[in-house]
Formats: structure tokens, C-alpha cells, sequence
């Protein structure tokens, strides 16, 4: 009989990685992406599909640690420093989605015909959003870092923490005799204090414990041990957030955010991430194999219509916030387009209604259905709604225009303005191969009237680069004006490409920090070799010899170093403060307000 568990439970793993292994390729050269390939995969063994898999909640629950490590992940790129500078967004921003949202969707259930408490309970569970699908299609479009991928993340941590009084208001609905009123008061006061007094130990620990334990183990050189290390962090932070009564994924994001800062970061994240991916794509499967096609057929048309119209809603309500917030109409569309699905956690929302009697067990499976249908289409929207935008960049025609994809050469340009045209020359010149890629679609035109090959494609997705051979190349240039997309693709460029001499046009002194952190090989900055060479000669216009101009212009630059390294030790002369002989002045602003000086 142990025999034949074992086997059974060996045949369930084949079958869940081949069904992975089969489908996420297919499915991506068909251009759909991962996520709806898993989800795909699972539908076809789980217990609605080909019935190889008949127990997908079990799965769905081992399954969960992969939104709980990615979660990790994120909160080590996240410095508390850089959390807090992320505190409007997460609070204001996030805020305003969840009440816009939550109101609205409860009408949608009142115009369906149920009850106040149900509409709420269904339209709250609705409103979080799949933390593991956006993050997912965030990370293969490389937007986590852009502005609009950092606010739809801190929208994401605003609705994990949601959960946690959401539970609260389920309890507080739950119909209970007079008796039975105190104590579930007292139940509740005790699982508040619960709550906090896991989130004090979780941070005391990081605190206190987390860097010391790695040091000692870092000492030992036992690179085991060090995984082990990695895993016991995330998944003890989710287990005493899940024993205090909160969301597991929020304690793995805590646990990253308090180790954002420890040198043993990127070796945290090197260890995770293997179990990461894998987790990770077995929640979609499970969720793939947790759609019941005979619920959805008994009872279709209430379920399509809810699926319909509560991702219309959604979208519309996460639009309207978004403009009002001032975003731009496509960040607005995209973020709409992306959160506009339901999430893991109103399964745990529902379960926890049922359990209390707000809501009777069709009304779950039906809701639950109509959630999970909304997480696999958003995949195939995103899709639709990228080839769609591809067609019309900036509302101009792209006839003409080719595509990064399937190029191969020694040098990667991204960016062909006039730095990116006056750096590639000397490449050209000696013969080497060049692919250049730009998301200006009147440059490329320019460009193609000159005799140049400008391809059309967004340097800060790493798909987009692959593509462009970036994976063949000796050196990768980055000529692009806009500081922030300079970094995120420098730190993409040195994590896909560590291979590729990594060069950049850097803005200012804040973003040579920014790059030096990115361990980008060479960079300069835009303003300053041209003002040094004008400086030069200024002294020459004045009587010096060359070789005392010469003299003087060293002592600049050296005077300039030492500059820059007492501000990245955040010294005396950080910011804006300029150096000029034993003198310490205020740097005005020499263009624009806010400008920031060469």
C-alpha cells in the first residue's frame, strides 16, 4: 500500500510539470504569456478537465507559498526608506480604489438582486485584486520598478493588509443570539491583539536576529545552509502573520523589507528564487484546475454576466481613480486593464462568510467561479490590449515600423536621440554590428530617412530586449533621456545580462549614484565632459599654457571624485552642494526648477 501512495504522489508531480512543461511554451510562442498557460494546463488535468488531479484545493494550498516568496522578493527591493517615500500611494491611492471600487460593485451586486451584506461581502472580495497575476505580468513586461508598475505595487500591499479588517467586518456581520455577543466581542479584542503582537515579533526579529543569523552562517561558508536559512525567514514570517490572524504573504513581505538593507540581500533573493518561479507556477495551475466547469454550466448565465460586469466596473472604477490620481490616460488604461480580476485572497474572504453565514454555499461557488474566470482572462486582455496599444504608440501609425525581435549583434543601442546618434558613431565606424532600438516612433521615421535601422521597442521590458539580441551582446548602450528609465534598465540589463559591458548616459549626480548602485561598468554624465572641455579652454582664452590648463582640469576631476564618493557614503556634500575651491556653495538651478546640476 506505501508503494502505491508513493507512486500516486510521484505520478501527480509528473503530471502537474509536464502539464507546465507543455503548456507555458505553447502558450507563450503563441504569445499569450505564462499565466494563461498554467491556468491552461491546469484546466486540462484537473478534476473539470481530463481528471488526472482530483484534489486541487490541497495544492492550491501548498501552492500559495509561491505568491508568499514573491512577496519576499519584492519587499527586498523595497528599503524602508523607499517604503515610506511609497506611503501616499499605498494609503491614498490605494484607499481611494478600494472605497470607489467597493462601493461600486456592491451596487452591481444590488442590481443583481441580492441582499446589502452579500452585495458587500461579494464586491469586497472582488476588489483585492490577484497580487500573483499582476505581479506576474508585471515582471515579464520589466515594469516593477517603472512609476506606474511602483503604484499598482503599492495599491497591491495596500489591499493585502485589507484583508485583515475585511475578516473583521465578516465576523462583526455574522447573524449571532444575544448570548453569544460577548463572547464573540471578547474573540475578536483577542485576535486584534494576536495580530500585533505577531507584527512587533516579526519586526523585533528582523531587527535584531536576521542580519546577525546570516553573518554567522555567511562565516560558516555552508551555501546549504544558507538556502535553508532563506527558506526558514520567508516561510516562519508567514507562519506567525497566518498563527497572528494576517495575511502570510504580507509577513514575507515585512520579513523582505526588513533584510532590504542587509548585505546578504542578493544572495537571499538568488536562493528564493528558484522556489519562487516553481511555487509560483503551480498556484496558477492549481487555480487553473479549481475552475468547476459543471458550476459555471448549471449556472452560466449569472456567472458570465457577473464576470462581465464586475470587470467592467472594476476597470472603470480603477480608470477613473487613476486620472484623477493624474495619471496619463495609458498608465490610467494599463493599470485598468491589469488589476480588473478578483484575487487568491477572496477565496479566503469567502470561506470565512460562508463559515459565518453571511453568504450560503451557491452564492460562493458562483462567486468563486466568477473570480477565478475573471484571473484567466486578464492574461488574454492584457494581450488584446498591448497589441492593440503596439498599433497605435502616441496616436501614430506604426505602418512601416518593424519590431525588436529575433536580432543579433555585438552592440545593443537603446535610445537614438543625440546622444544615442553621437556614441554609436565610433561603433559604426570600425564595422561591428549595431541593432538600435527606440519607443519614438517620429525618431525612427527621422532615423530611416538618414540611412539608419531604429527598431521599435521599450529598453525597460526585458522580453523587449531578449529580443533584440541583448543576450548576444559584448556592450550594451544606454542613451535614453529619462533618468529613471535609465536605471531600471541598467539594473535589468546587469541581472538578465551580466555578460554584456554595460555603458550609460547618466543625468545628473544623484543618478551616477543611482547607477553606480547597479554596478553599471561605465558611465557619464551628459553635461559635464562638454562643460570641463569648455572650461579648458576658458583658462587657455585667459593666457594659461596647456599644460597648466591641463593641470587645472585634473584637479577638477579629482576634486569631483572625492566629491562623489563622500556622497555616496551620504556625507557632508550630498545633494546639491558644489565644491568650488575651499568653499562650500549652494548650487542654483541653472535650466528648469528642480534641475539638478551636472
Amino acid at each position: 500500500m506505501a508503494v502505491e501512495s508513493s507512486a500516486g504522489d510521484l505520478l501527480k508531480v509528473v503530471t502537474l510539470l509536464g502539464a507546465a512543461v507543455v503548456a507555458v511554451p505553447l502558450f507563450k510562442r503563441l504569445g499569450l504569456g505564462s499565466v494563461l498557460g498554467y491556468l491552461a494546463g491546469g484546466l486540462a488535468i484537473g478534476p473539470f478537465g481530463m481528471g488526472l488531479i482530483n484534489d486541487p484545493a490541497t495544492i492550491l494550498h501548498t501552492a500559495e507559498l509561491g505568491v508568499v516568496m514573491y512577496l519576499f522578493v519584492i519587499g527586498l527591493e523595497m528599503q524602508p526608506s523607499y517604503l515610506w517615500g511609497l506611503r501616499r500611494a499605498i494609503f491614498g491611492l490605494g484607499s481611494m480604489q478600494v472605497v470607489v471600487c467597493g462601493l461600486l460593485l456592491t451596487g452591481v451586486g444590488l442590481a443583481f438582486g441580492f441582499p446589502l451584506g452579500v452585495s458587500f461581502v461579494c464586491a469586497m472580495g472582488f476588489v483585492l485584486t490577484s497580487t500573483a497575476v499582476v505581479m506576474q505580468l508585471l515582471g515579464e513586461r520589466g515594469d516593477m520598478a517603472q512609476p506606474r508598475g511602483q503604484k499598482i505595487v503599492a495599491i497591491l500591499l495596500f489591499e493585502d493588509l485589507l484583508i485583515v479588517p475585511l475578516l473583521a467586518v465578516v465576523a462583526f456581520m455574522a447573524p449571532t443570539d444575544a448570548g453569544g455577543a460577548v463572547a464573540a466581542t471578547t474573540s475578536r479584542w483577542a485576535n486584534i491583539g494576536m495580530a500585533l503582537g505577531a507584527l512587533v515579533a516579526l519586526v523585533a526579529a528582523g531587527v535584531w536576529l536576521l542580519n546577525p543569523l546570516f553573518r554567522i552562517l555567511a562565516n560558516a561558508k555552508a551555501r546549504e545552509v544558507m538556502t535553508a536559512a532563506a527558506l526558514l525567514v520567508v516561510l516562519g514570517a508567514a507562519l506567525l502573520m497566518e498563527v497572528g490572524g494576517l495575511s502570510m504573504a504580507m509577513g514575507a513581505f515585512l520579513a523582505g523589507v526588513l533584510l532590504s538593507e542587509s548585505t546578504f540581500r542578493h544572495q537571499l533573493e538568488a536562493d528564493i528564487e528558484p522556489f519562487r518561479g516553481l511555487l509560483l507556477g503551480l498556484f496558477f495551475l492549481s487555480v487553473g484546475m479549481s475552475l468547476d466547469l459543471a458550476a459555471v454550466a448549471r449556472n452560466w448565465p449569472i456567472i458570465l454576466a457577473g464576470v462581465v460586469a464586475m470587470m467592467i466596473v472594476k476597470a472603470l472604477c480603477i480608470y477613473i481613480v487613476a486620472r484623477l490620481a493624474k495619471s496619463s490616460h495609458a498608465d490610467a488604461v494599463d493599470r485598468a486593464v491589469l488589476m480588473a480580476q478578483g484575487g487568491e485572497f477572496a477565496f479566503v474572504l469567502f470561506a470565512a462568510a460562508l463559515g459565518a453565514r453571511v453568504i450560503d454555499p451557491v452564492v460562493n461557488a458562483n462567486m468563486t467561479a466568477i473570480v477565478v474566470l475573471s484571473m484567466a482572462l486578464t492574461p488574454l486582455v492584457v494581450v488584446v490590449h498591448q497589441r492593440m496599444a503596439a498599433r497605435h504608440v502616441a496616436g501614430e501609425s506604426m505602418d512601416g515600423i518593424d519590431t525588436a525581435g529575433g536580432q543579433s549583434a555585438s552592440v545593443l543601442v537603446i535610445g537614438f536621440g543625440r546622444f544615442g546618434q553621437i556614441a554609436s558613431q565610433g561603433v559604426i565606424a570600425r564595422g561591428a554590428s549595431i541593432t538600435i532600438i527606440d519607443n519614438n516612433v517620429q525618431m525612427i521615421r527621422d532615423a530611416e530617412r538618414y540611412g539608419f535601422k531604429v527598431y521599435y521597442g521599450d529598453g525597460c521590458r526585458a522580453d523587449v530586449l531578449h529580443a533584440a539580441g541583448a543576450h548576444k551582446a559584448q556592450a550594451i548602450l544606454v542613451c535614453i533621456d529619462n533618468p529613471e528609465a535609465a536605471t531600471r534598465i541598467a539594473e535589468l540589463a546587469r541581472h538578465e545580462f551580466p555578460h554584456a559591458e554595460l555603458l550609460v548616459r547618466a543625468f545628473d549626480r544623484e543618478h551616477v549614484l543611482a547607477l553606480r548602485k547597479a554596478e553599471v561598468a561605465y558611465l557619464v554624465r551628459e553635461t559635464f565632459e562638454s562643460a570641463m572641455a569648455m572650461g579648458r579652454q576658458a583658462l587657455l582664452s585667459l593666457g594659461a599654457v596647456e599644460d597648466e590648463a591641463d593641470e587645472v582640469m585634473e584637479q577638477l576631476r579629482r576634486r569631483d571624485a572625492e566629491r562623489m564618493a563622500l556622497e555616496a557614503a551620504g556625507g557632508l556634500f550630498a545633494g546639491r552642494d558644489l565644491v568650488l575651491g575651499n568653499a562650500v556653495k549652494k548650487a542654483e538651478p541653472d535650466a528648469e526648477p528642480g534641475q539638478q546640476p551636472a
